[in-house]
């Protein structure tokens, strides 16, 4: 079954503050029309504390087991996704003491993490439960990494939870949000894409990112560094990641969506594109995120309108085109 939904950011980003519970309103409204993924990044400084990764509070790990009930209850596949590793993650690196693909320290704790959950939710059945094992790894030269030190890292993850648990659903994302790691296609894991590009209308103005850039105005088709996008670029961006498929690896589309700051109507007419794209390719897929700055309710983009929907300021229009492209 094809796997539709979105993100909840309930221990995302640690800051000192406790993990959020999860909004089981949110879920119902998720789970009405038909939705059936929650996509749950993670951050592992929630449960450790100053760089041992080895030591892991396990009364905060416990709260995952409600997260887990209220996805399951509701008929939701829950997939837990390490979104700040130790020695890596895509935002704000800079707070890491170690390298995940040079330092033996965060490789072991990273292992000892996912053979931490392996454990913890060992015969949980994978229709329930998957374990996505790192948000998007960088660019290949980023960071130390290189094909073949991220396939041993990923490779010795996957055995060690293997190990312990032999049907659990693993889900590897591709490198730099865009490329197919063929390398790993024999290891059963569904590899997940992104959908961020072109980013000069996913990205517009985000505060977050890691370098400057003289952003254009949104629009929608648009030129970016010589690449017309409209929806042909769109599948032809895609077609890597349908190849994949073709050596019997699944593809999933974790993330995609469009902050803020790009106008509501050149955001939708992208996102209808993306959408349709999916549909095409049978890509099943999750938005960033459910409420926010990326999500279906209450985004605040310019021009937004919503409809009062179940509780929810709602942006129907993105509603309907994440349930239509559902196949």
């Amino acid at each position: 079954m094809r796997k539709y939904g979105f993100n909840m950011q309930w221990m995302f980003e640690h800051h000192g503050q406790p993990a959020k519970a999860p909004d089981l309103k949110e879920l119902d409204f998720i789970a009405k029309r038909g939705f059936n993924f929650i996509r749950v990044p993670l951050d592992y400084k929630f449960w450790t504390r100053d760089f041992d990764y080895l030591a892991i509070d396990e009364s905060v790990t416990d709260q995952i087991d409600s997260y887990l009930a209220a996805c399951s209850e509701r008929g939701l596949h829950m997939c837990l996704n390490m979104h700040r590793a130790p020695g890596f993650c895509t935002n704000h690196n800079h707070r890491e003491k170690h390298s995940l693909w040079t330092d033996d320290e965060a490789q072991r704790g990273f292992v000892h993490i996912w053979s931490f959950f392996a454990k913890k939710f060992k015969g949980v059945p994978s229709d329930k439960l998957s374990f996505n094992l790192l948000n998007e790894p960088p660019a290949i030269g980023k960071y130390g990494l290189t094909r073949d030190n991220h396939e041993a890292i990923m490779r010795a993850t996957i055995k060690a939870i293997r190990d312990i648990d032999p049907q659990r659903e693993i889900v590897l994302d591709g490198i730099d949000c865009k490329y197919v790691m063929p390398e790993l296609a024999d290891t059963g894991a569904i590899q997940s894409g992104r959908g961020y590009e072109p980013f000069t209308v996913s990205h517009y103005k985000a505060e977050w990112l890691d370098f400057e850039y003289d952003w254009p105005e949104p629009a929608y088709p648009c030129t970016l560094n010589g690449v017309y996008w409209d929806r042909k670029a769109l599948l032809d961006f895609y077609q890597p990641w349908k190849d994949l498929e073709s050596q019997g690896v699944r593809v999933h589309i974790g993330e995609f969506g469009c902050y803020n700051k790009t106008p509501s109507d050149v955001a939708l007419a992208w996102q209808k594109d993306l959408l349709s794209v999916y549909r095409e390719l049978e890509f099943g897929y999750a938005l960033w995120n459910f409420k926010g700055t990326y999500g279906v309710v209450e985004h605040n983009k310019p021009g937004a309108k919503y409809e009062l929907i179940d509780g929810f300021q709602v942006d129907r229009a993105l509603l309907e085109a994440l349930m239509d492209n559902r196949v």
